[in-house]
């Protein structure tokens, strides 16, 4: 194996060679223990060995889905349609498939140093899912198939039966004797004429079709919908056959379910005469399905109903009609779990969470209650009924009543602090995406006000918070688009009144929101890293239009510069002092013409590290100034190690001075930092400025330079020169 200076190794072949050995093995394996949990239930005619040969290959595509970017459960689901073909469909089969892959997958798959544990795990739980899903599908078309081929023996032995009651005694009860499934005649009032063996076997025996058996007894009370009426058109003539699922009560109280065809036999004339019917038994495949959509629709590890089954309920509420009833959410989740996990670990995070999830079912008192658990550490309760709004509230309050206690795990006591957001509304009124996007606005309110507490839903919060997102899903491309544009505010001389320069202030131009200013985005820019690209541009436009003012001047050009704002994101990337470099060289910019504004609060207690690349370009001719002073500490002795020119005095010490008298607390205030200020080298300028008295004031107290609306307002570059040609005081 060979390296390059400063470069990763290079892997040679042999490398790669027994990197695959040991995937093989690894996989060999898990396809091993796959194969002697599952073989035993599994009704294949393959021996052991030969079914872990059929798994391996099955086992490498869930290992290379699990790694694979992007993610994909395609795989998944294909695997678990082969695991029917293999004969894995008795319903114990599927509880072990799942079991060996929640348990050893992630532990016998090749490492991957680029995906987290977390994440591994989560695909882990979806690529379960997804086989579970395209187990049950294989399962259906498989029942389909076989409901086919039954049908058309029916339909075969319907048939049959026509032409032996009408031929042939002889023939039809070799036929009624000889069918594969259960034949019954009826006559028109329902009294059971005769069944087949089969049809007896299937009730218990030939005494449960005893004398005088009507078929109007057989109701049980998860009958369909509308049989009755089927039943009462078939009889009368108005139709020739109806089929249906049915259970069916034996005389032992168990549950018999069928595939039911109820036919007409009519006589040569076409008269109604017999009912005919035929039924399959379905008892273990209706178990079968009923238990996967247990396990499809309930969470695995606290047994309460899974986020596909609360969604179900929600449609359905949503689905109602609009005056039918209304309905509340409540979004919980647990403050600072993450802490137990990376603490105590996921074994004791998973005792915590079913005995949280134990105590929130607790809070449950009506039919119209769920609660199911939705992700990690997150639980949705949905309430029902005319009064949710006010139950909503009241299901807030149980579920954090029910948490109050310290919850015992391994012998220690963790106290559990929760958030939720609670949501009501009317059906109709509001779909889901949005009863699910304002539960977790709300919850999230409620995490920011503290936690462990509820709040309830405010539109305009949420309105905010959706517009928030919109334009911060806006910013990459309205840079891209040109929505962005620069105005100037001048920075005027106080001593004479003349233009010394003016700071850049960045608009977004947004095309539904229209003009929008820094405080509205530069946030936002921030949080998605976009400042940095930004903050370049707009650094590339200032400088280009302060060599534009210095060309168009008349005299005394350099005096011209340009102020431009520089995020905590841009102090801390690696090509600040490159980048300004280059700019500068580009637009033919003196350093001196450029001022770099920095808030206070980003350099209080900033190492050598983080002031490096400001010393560089203080070195280089570059201004420095402090913005916003004074929010800070307020503490003028740090400012000797910092590597500014310029303090920029927040304007909160200077509305005393817009109206005469002034405030003499502020104007003591402002004179002794303009007077250290100036004992330390330091010019200073003062912000916010808007009256004639306050200029004169700060004139007098020896301010150097002054922005604000009494001079003029942020606007378009060219009127920063005419302004420049005439006293600006």
């Amino acid at each position: 194996m060979t390296s390059t200076p400063g470069g990763p190794r290079r892997r040679d072949g042999a490398e790669d060679v027994e990197d695959a050995e040991a995937d093989n093995g690894r996989l060999r394996r898990f396809a091993a223990i796959w194969s002697r949990a599952v073989h035993p239930m599994a009704a294949t005619a393959m021996t052991l060995d030969e079914f872990e040969d059929y798994l391996l290959p099955l086992a490498r595509r869930l290992s290379e889905a699990l790694r694979t970017a992007p993610f994909d459960t395609a795989d998944a689901y294909e695997v678990g349609a082969a695991l029917v073909d293999a004969q894995c469909a008795e319903p114990e089969a599927l509880p072990a498939i799942l079991g060996v892959i929640d348990a050893y997958l992630v532990l016998y798959s090749s490492p991957d140093r680029t995906t987290g544990d977390e994440d591994v795990r989560a695909r882990c739980a979806r690529l379960q899912h997804a086989l579970a899903a395209g187990f049950v599908r294989e399962l259906r078309e498989r029942e389909r198939d076989e409901r086919k081929a039954l049908s058309h023996a029916a339909l075969t032995a319907r048939i049959e039966a026509e032409k032996a009651l009408h031929a042939s005694e002889a023939k039809f009860q070799a036929v009624f004797e000889g069918a594969a499934i259960g034949v019954g005649i009826a006559g028109l009032d329902g009294e059971v004429l005769v069944v087949n063996d089969a049809m007896a076997r299937m009730f218990g025996g030939a005494s449960f079709f005893r004398p005088g058996r009507n078929v109007t007894e057989f109701v049980h009370p998860d009958d369909a919908p509308g049989v009755h009426e089927l039943y009462r058109e078939l009889v009368t003539g108005e139709r020739d056959h109806f089929r249906i699922e049915k259970p069916h009560y034996r005389d032992d109280g168990s549950v018999l379910w069928t595939n039911l065809t109820v036919t007409l036999l009519r006589d040569s004339n076409g008269a109604p005469q017999y009912q005919l019917a035929l039924a399959e038994d379905i008892t273990e495949h209706r178990l079968l399905r009923e238990r996967l959509r247990y396990e499809a629709t309930h969470d695995e590890l606290t047994g309460l109903p899974n986020r596909t089954l609360l969604l179900e309920r929600l449609d359905q509420v949503l689905a109602a009609a609009a005056d039918a009833q209304r309905f509340g959410v409540c979004y919980l989740d647990l403050d600072g779990f993450k802490a137990v996990n990376d603490s105590l670990g996921h074994v004791a995070g998973d005792r915590m969470l079913r005995a949280v999830a134990e105590r929130l079912q607790g809070c449950v008192t009506s039919p119209h209650e769920l609660i199911a658990r939705v992700g990690g550490d997150e639980f949705l309760a949905l309430v029902t009924g005319p009064a949710a709004q006010a139950d909503g509230t009241a299901m807030a309050r149980r579920m954090l009543a029910a948490l109050a206690d310290p919850v015992q795990v391994e012998g220690r006591e963790l106290r559990v602090r929760a958030s939720i957001g609670v949501v009501d509304g009317r059906a109709g009124e509001i779909c889901r995406a949005e009863v699910l996007r304002s539960a977790d606005i709300t919850m999230y309110r409620a995490k920011a006000a503290g936690g462990n507490r509820y709040e309830l839903a405010d539109a305009d919060e949420s309105a905010r918070v959706i517009a928030r997102h919109s334009l911060s899903n806006g910013l990459p491309s309205a840079l891209e688009n040109g929505e962005f544009f620069i105005e100037y505010q001048p920075l005027v001389r106080l001593a004479d009144g003349t233009v010394r320069g003016a700071e850049a202030l960045v608009r977004w131009l947004h095309p539904v929101h229209g003009v929008l200013g820094p405080d509205q985005f530069i946030p936002l820019a921030e949080d998605t890293g976009l400042i940095v690209p930004l903050g370049r541009w707009v650094l590339e436009q200032a400088a280009r239009q302060a060599r534009a003012w210095q060309d168009a001047a008349e005299c005394d050009a350099e005096r011209l510069r340009v102020n431009v704002n520089l995020s905590p994101c841009q102090l801390g990337h690696p090509t600040l002092v490159s980048d300004t470099v280059a700019v500068l060289e580009n637009a033919g910019l003196s350093p001196s013409a450029l001022c770099l504004e920095v808030t206070e609060n980003d350099l209080i207690g900033a190492d050598e590290d983080a002031l490096r690349p400001l010393r560089q370009l203080a070195d280089l001719g570059v201004d420095i100034a402090l913005d916003d002073f004074g929010t800070g500490y307020s503490n003028l002795s740090y400012l000797r190690r910092l590597p500014v020119s310029t303090l920029k005095l927040d304007r909160s010490f200077t509305r005393g001075m817009q109206r005469a008298p002034a405030d003499p607390v502020d104007v003591k205030i402002v004179e002794g930092i303009i007077s250290l200020a100036h004992t330390l080298d330091l010019a200073v300028t003062v912000e916010g400025v808007e009256t004639a008295v306050q200029a004169e004031h700060l004139r007098m107290l020896g301010c150097d330079t002054a922005q604000g609306w009494y001079y003029a307002r942020p606007g378009p570059p060219e009127r920063l020169h005419t302004l420049a040609l005439a006293d600006a005081s």
